[in-house]
């Protein structure tokens, strides 16, 4: 099936089975930046956890960017990898101040979404999805963020090219998916890979797009 056109099913009965996700606006986008490099594996709640207790002991970003990396690392130790964490948020804060001159990233919606990813992703330790996060959630521009579930659900239905690599799938899904639907598609699939298509033994049975899927159509559906 041409790829374009699964991709629109997929969307209909994802809507079909989860519904529209209501449209919150997240965090500013500073804080969203760092929630997201805060996220870089581990789960939400471990993430949340870490981000709380920065919130908790720096009453504002300059204070994060400023202070000592040991008072950074040892506050967001929930989220793992701290030593390297810590240091990254600070040295994206620094960036971000030098370059603009304050903590503020709300220009980038005057921007070019393109330039406006480029521009982010100038800063070490963000990457395509990073980026993406920001601009789709902090500031309602057309990127569609791909994380390990959309990946692992969307290559086992067929949409991306078989060795296409997470920093591939980006440009490969925006050009498939209409710009409206990022969000709840991003959404959805997410929701559907934690539930049904998991990493390990995936349910199936259980899954609305199981006649559109390669994998089990190639590998679940297969004799032996």
């Amino acid at each position: 099936m041409e790829r374009r056109k699964k991709a629109k099913i997929v969307q209909e009965r994802l809507l079909e089975t989860f519904g529209e996700p209501r449209w919150r606006r997240h965090l500013d986008p500073v804080p969203e930046l760092v929630s997201t490099i805060l996220s870089q594996n581990t789960n939400d709640t471990n993430r949340d956890r870490a981000f709380e207790r920065l919130r908790e002991r720096f009453s504002s970003w300059e204070q994060v960017r400023d202070a000592k990396v040991d008072e950074v690392i040892d506050a967001i130790r929930p989220a793992g990898l701290a030593n390297q964490k810590g240091p990254r948020i600070q040295e994206a804060l620094h960036f971000i101040t030098e370059e603009r001159g304050e903590l503020d990233l709300e220009f980038l919606a005057d921007w070019p979404v393109e330039e406006a990813k480029e521009w982010l992703s100038s800063i070490k330790g963000v990457g395509p999805k990073t980026a993406a996060i920001v601009l789709l959630f902090s500031l309602e521009m057309p990127a569609f963020p791909v994380d390990t579930h959309v990946h692992r659900v969307t290559k086992r239905l067929g949409l991306l090219s078989p060795k296409a690599s997470r920093e591939e799938a980006h440009s490969e899904l925006e050009a498939l998916i209409p710009e409206k639907h990022y969000y709840s598609f991003h959404l959805n699939v997410i929701r559907l890979g934690r539930e049904v298509c998991t990493s390990r033994n995936p349910h199936c049975e259980e899954c609305v797009l199981r006649d559109l899927c390669d994998y089990y159509q190639n590998v679940r559906s297969s004799p032996g």
